[in-house]
């Protein structure tokens, strides 16, 4: 066995498509001999992490937590690891109260969870349930503002408590890799962007609506979509986003004081609504293609924070980059358009810089009367990489809307301005019906 480890593979995804995938990752670090990083974007505002993130603000921790539980190892059997891998894996009931109560019973210590766990993790880990929940009571204003337990991933909540504690996400990551047993030297898990605050993006389509939100983009509850956004300065969403001064009613004492008091005055209200209940399965189309992503500040406007220095470590000794399964434009995209990625993909050393399509398209790459081709993700990848370098999005070739025709779908236009082959060498696919076609034969 060489002293040294070789150079890493950099793995670029969401969370639930890709845990499919650890599997193989794995097999291959272990194959290589080298070590492994899985980049995460913190931009996830649906589900339990958007409560989390409407009373305590902070990164959208969903996917991190997902990566690190999906890496417990299920061999040698050990069934205390099995008992915290159902643990950090379990949700809350849907019904409100009962919910609640299940809650309790987690942090009192006599929950059926705790089963097979030995006391001192048990304790350890409790630890952080009761000091979240000394956190949840003391940010409670009933009735207008309490925190909402339904459908709460466990795993997010001690992740949020270990992070309010630390004061650091990355230690709170690094604290439950630990007690999941994850290794971390050789496996990592990277968020995005290591911050405490949230980082929310926003999406262009090319008819020019603008959408706030990752959960809104991917799989909405409700309609979201807002109009023009027409600015000569960096767009603000605010205007947009409510009615006019002249008509709010501040009567209503008790719901003025929950604003003011659980988020940034001024702060945009489709950022503040409960995501808690969505659908993956079925989503309105989008009425054309999305043209960009941008990460946006609390108040609408847009900002291009820097990626984590960890992140462009990885990249920069990486022997290859993968682009995994998942949602493009919100798993995949927020992570490329950081500033520094783009730059750190363009000079890896990784000779492959691997593309692994879907095995079928989603709202994002829609709609189906514009339905996606191999090309297509790749010229969004590739331009999201060159935004992340500091090219204005005016300056590159117009996005084509619609192929010419079914027959005969666009390939990849050769524009010398973008460097495709900069970000994707190889891409792998399925052959099958929904799946994204490569060329317009056969």
């Amino acid at each position: 066995m060489a002293a040294t480890l070789n150079r890493g593979i950099a793995v670029i995804s969401g969370g639930s498509a890709a845990n499919n995938l650890v599997d193989v990752f794995d097999a291959i670090r272990a194959s290589k001999n080298c070590p492994l990083s899985y980049i995460i974007p913190i931009s996830d505002n649906g589900g339990s992490s958007s409560e989390l993130i409407r009373i305590f603000g902070g990164p959208g921790i969903g996917d991190v937590r997902s990566r690190l539980v999906r890496l417990i190892p299920d061999l040698p059997v050990n069934p205390e690891r099995m008992a915290i891998k159902t643990l950090f894996n379990h949700r809350l009931p849907a019904e409100a109260a009962a919910a609640s109560l299940e809650w309790l019973s987690i942090v009192d210590g006599t929950s059926g969870l705790w089963i097979s766990i030995t006391p001192a993790k048990k304790e350890l880990i409790r630890s952080f349930f009761n000091m979240l929940n000394l956190e949840i009571l003391k940010r409670a204003r009933p009735p207008s503002s309490t925190f909402d337990f339904t459908s709460a991933s466990v795993g997010n909540l001690f992740l949020t408590g270990a992070r309010i504690f630390s004061g650091s996400f990355e230690s709170a990551i690094y604290l439950l890799g630990s007690i999941c047993g994850v290794q971390s030297d050789i496996v990592r898990v990277i968020p995005a962007i290591n911050s405490n605050f949230s980082h929310h993006i926003s999406a262009t389509l090319i008819d020019g609506t603008v959408i706030v939100g990752q959960n809104s983009i991917s799989h909405p509850s409700e309609a979201t979509a807002l109009g023009n956004v027409q600015s000569a300065r960096r767009p603000s969403l605010l205007l947009a986003d409510g009615d006019d001064l002249e008509d709010t009613d501040l009567s209503d004492t008790s719901e003025t004081v929950s604003y003011e008091e659980d988020h940034l005055p001024g702060s945009l209200a489709t950022l503040r609504n409960k995501n808690i209940a969505f659908s993956k399965a079925k989503n309105e189309d989008l009425p054309c293609r999305i043209s960009r992503i941008w990460y946006i500040n609390p108040y609408g406007q847009e900002i291009r924070p820097p990626a984590n220095p960890r992140v462009l470590e990885a990249l920069n000794d990486a022997q290859a980059i993968v682009y995994s399964i998942g949602s493009l434009y919100t798993s995949i995209i927020p992570a490329i358009i950081l500033r520094g990625v783009g730059k750190s993909i363009v000079n890896s050393p990784a000779r492959h810089k691997i593309l692994i399509l879907n095995g079928s398209l989603d709202r994002e790459t829609g709609p189906p009367s514009q339905s996606f081709l191999a090309s297509d993700f790749v010229e969004a990848i590739a331009r999201a990489g060159e935004e992340s370098r500091g090219r204005h999005p005016e300056r590159f070739p117009p996005l084509q809307g619609v192929h010419d025709s079914a027959s005969s779908p666009a390939t990849i236009r050769p524009y010398s301005v973008i460097p495709y082959t900069s970000y994707v060498t190889h891409i792998l696919h399925l052959d099958g019906p929904g799946t994204p076609k490569l060329t317009g034969r056969g």
